[in-house]
């Protein structure tokens, strides 16, 4: 398959899955792709993290990783990738930008390739889940960062391989940053294995991993009822 006809598939993905006519969906993505909504999230992640560390070294040290998978995410993305390769988004695009359903507004300057917001949740989700190391965390952050990723296809302003590379980034990202939390925080503190039903096997207490799931999981109803007012 060359280059050509996989421009086309990624349009005809893009054209599958870009916005409709129903106003309560496009209101609930609409919403689930902004970074300021998932403020709680986040804010429920730094407590787990408060709450499974015994000193302020070791909270810093997780905090520091996690910050340096966002910035290795999106910062070569905004940095380097997509000023270098300056591939206009779908809704700014003058061959295509009239068949895209357009709910949110990006400025012509902002280029596609690659999707930070994939880039950062995804990065975000493999940190936490291979420091946490809890199934049902795990299941529900990956099913946070794709949620954002298909966000950024429905409302047009990326491509499918936008989403699918910054997806891969991410995950890159999150892997990079918790080998080197893991290395610094074995430097420090004693390796211990935890064989417990209360606690994962990196310590974290499952309860706490079970209140950001619900946080979460709150903030997608929340999605679903901003929609629905939307539609009214």
């Amino acid at each position: 398959m060359d280059i050509t006809n996989l421009i086309e598939l990624d349009r005809r993905i893009l054209f599958a899955v870009n916005g409709c006519d129903n106003l309560m969906l496009n209101g609930m993505m609409a919403t689930l792709t902004s970074g300021w909504f998932w403020i709680p999230l986040y804010l429920s992640l730094f407590y787990i993290v408060i709450k499974n560390n015994e000193t302020m070294g070791q909270i810093v040290l997780a905090v520091s990783g996690c910050l340096l998978a966002v910035v290795l995410a999106g910062g070569v993305d905004n940095l380097l990738v997509k000023p270098w390769i300056a591939r206009l988004r779908p809704c700014n695009n003058p061959e295509i930008k009239y068949l895209i359903n357009t709910i949110v507004w990006v400025g012509k300057e902002q280029y596609s390739f690659f999707s930070a917001h994939a880039a950062n949740t995804f990065a975000i989700a493999t940190f936490f889940s291979c420091l946490v190391r809890s199934r049902s965390l795990n299941i529900a952050l990956f099913l946070w960062a794709f949620t954002n990723g298909f966000t950024r296809i429905y409302l047009g302003v990326h491509y499918p391989s936008d989403v699918l590379v910054g997806t891969l980034w991410g995950i890159i990202c999150g892997l990079v940053a918790y080998t080197s939390y893991h290395y610094i925080y074995f430097r420090s503190n004693p390796h211990v294995d935890y064989v417990s039903g209360q606690f994962t096997s990196t310590g974290y207490n499952r309860s706490d991993a079970d209140v950001v799931v619900a946080v979460l999981t709150l903030l997608m109803i929340c999605a679903c009822i901003a929609g629905t007012f939307v539609h009214l």
